[in-house]
């Protein structure tokens, strides 16, 4: 037998197979008996976004931010979001309203890929069909939430590699805050020492300085101390001021006028 007429007859034989075996094997039946049945479908599969919450509290526990990137990425432009606020008016990081129109997507994955917080992914689940075209395929934020547990049954391999992404980013978002509080701590104490090492160098140059001045205020004041007239005490000999005004403003008393002398009579 020769080798092409040996190729087909394999080729025959394995075509054979697979043909009587898609009758009676359950694995390789090619049609189910849909809605009783339904197909399974691995963890590749992707239909619908969907919302990922951590924790109990789907509110509190939500990744979403509202950054708006998916809205933004979207190419129909089916992401609806509006940012909400506290009673103050404040913006809170988490989305008030988040839809989805579910006619309008075409489960493109754009708006997983942009997501920076790793809080949309895309699900699994295609049974979508609705009475109400318009309001009931318009899915709102309650609608797409879903916990981190569901995420890990349907897609457990990205799962998995999602939460070692942002287990690994806040471990290096906590040593990056305990390296600025170091810098930060290490900075004020070497300001600190700057700012006493300053102060004593001041206190140092004063005290030097101290005598210096006062020696040069000595030295000024003593030529002054000798051009001034020294103060002195009034004596018994020398008048106090008062009594010298006194003597002054007295007359002087008149000279007595010689009188002659008369001779001498001789007897």
């Amino acid at each position: 037998m020769s080798l092409l007429a040996k190729g087909i007859l394999q080729g025959m034989a394995v075509t054979a197979k697979n043909f009587f075996q898609s009758y009676y094997k359950k694995d390789r039946l090619p049609t189910v008996q849909y809605p009783e049945e339904k197909s399974t479908v691995n963890q590749f599969t992707r239909n619908i976004p969907f919302l990922v919450f951590d924790g109990d509290d789907p509110i509190d526990g939500m990744r979403c931010t509202a950054c708006t990137l998916c809205e933004k990425a979207c190419p129909p432009q089916c992401i609806y979001i509006i940012k909400d606020k506290d009673e103050n008016g404040k913006p809170i990081k988490r989305p008030a309203v988040f839809d989805i129109d579910s006619s309008v997507c075409m489960s493109c994955q754009l708006c997983v890929e942009v997501c920076p917080f790793e809080s949309i992914r895309m699900d699994s689940e295609f049974e979508l069909s609705n009475e109400n075209r318009f309001e009931g395929l318009l899915l709102n934020r309650d609608e797409l939430l879903r916990s981190n547990e569901y995420y890990h049954e349907i897609h457990p391999l990205e799962a998995q590699e999602t939460d070692d992404r942002i287990v690994a980013k806040e471990a290096e978002a906590a040593a990056k805050k305990k390296e600025r509080e170091e810098k930060a701590r290490k900075a004020a104490e070497a300001k600190k020492a700057a700012a006493e090492k300053k102060a004593a160098e001041e206190a140092t140059a004063a005290e030097e300085a101290a005598p210096a001045t006062e020696n040069k205020v000595a030295e000024t004041e003593a030529p002054k101390a000798e051009a001034a007239p020294a103060e002195t005490a009034p004596t018994a000999e020398s008048p106090t001021e008062p009594e010298a005004k006194q003597a002054d403003a007295a007359p002087e008393p008149k000279a007595e006028e010689e009188t002659p002398e008369e001779p001498e009579k001789k007897e």
